[in-house]
């Protein structure tokens, strides 16, 4: 690994988040990692070092992210690269899912990771350099059935993400959207994923869909270790990839939504370029 960086992790505790912080600290990069628990957090990586700074922060709240990152800078002089890994799933149709549920599920697969894009800005911009790394999913490019509350927060991700891209381009700063599969995490334990307190019998390809997604539990085909790899390797590139598909079939299901919007589109092209105005 080159130069030693500065690294910024949410969701440090569990999955792709805690494969990070061990595979970092064991490079000797330096590594301020938040929690929602940081007894939780300490005890998962199982090490202190100088170059680990372990934090207690609410995603949810931007002077509570805002006091992360200027710890992290205090301690390291730096944040060199920002990884928005923190987030959790949903499942449920639209009607099943409250406006409590889905407003919480937002909050922080989105609201959070626009706190931490819109505190450490200023820093990534004082240094005209910076790398933010969002992690969204692959259900946020190609969603299925039973998870639209979570597809929409992951959507939301990509798309925020392709912007910020351009935005921050002029201050030197990269940004990398990140839509892995399914891998050996935590995810869906019921930790990581919620379910609608109230459902409708009625949805059933909704119901059926969450039931088959759940069984795989602990059978995914990804290793969460080597997902963390490529994205380490990732954040040392000097142009790294706006997008990284992680996972055969994180690959497989983008290519193929690929080819259903190409058919989308030119299913209707000749009433989609008939809008010209002709006063």
């Amino acid at each position: 690994m080159e130069n030693i960086r500065t690294w910024f992790i949410t969701g440090a505790s569990k999955g792709f988040g805690l494969s990070l912080v061990r595979q970092l600290l064991e490079a000797g990069q330096n590594v301020a990692a938040t929690s929602r628990d940081l007894d939780a957090l300490v005890a998962a990586v199982g090490r202190t070092a100088p170059n680990f700074l372990p934090l207690e922060v609410d995603l949810a709240n931007e002077d509570s992210v805002g006091c992360a990152l200027h710890q992290t800078n205090a301690a390291f002089k730096s944040i060199d690269v920002v990884i928005n890994n923190a987030g959790y799933g949903i499942g449920g149709s639209i009607e099943e899912l409250s406006d409590r549920e889905t407003r919480d599920c937002f909050e922080i697969n989105v609201f959070g990771t626009l706190n931490v894009i819109r505190t450490v800005m200023p820093y990534m911009r004082a240094q005209m350099s910076g790398h933010i790394i969002n992690i969204s999913s692959i259900a946020g490019i190609a969603a299925t059935s039973g998870w639209a509350v979570y597809a929409a927060t992951k959507f939301s991700v990509v798309g925020l993400s392709e912007v910020l891209a351009q935005d921050v381009a002029e201050f030197g700063v990269k940004v990398t959207v990140v839509a892995p599969g399914a891998f050996r995490t935590s995810f869906l334990n019921t930790d990581s994923i919620n379910i609608a307190q109230h459902t409708i019998r009625e949805y059933t390809t909704v119901h059926n869909a969450q039931e088959l997604l759940l069984t795989k539990d602990g059978k995914q085909d990804g290793d969460p270790e080597k997902a963390a790899a490529a994205i380490i390797d990732v954040a040392f590139m000097e142009n790294p990839p706006l997008y990284l598909l992680l996972g055969d079939d994180a690959f497989n299901r983008a290519m193929a939504k690929l080819e259903r919007l190409k058919k989308e589109f030119l299913l209707n092209e000749e009433l989609s370029k008939a809008m010209a105005y002709h006063g």
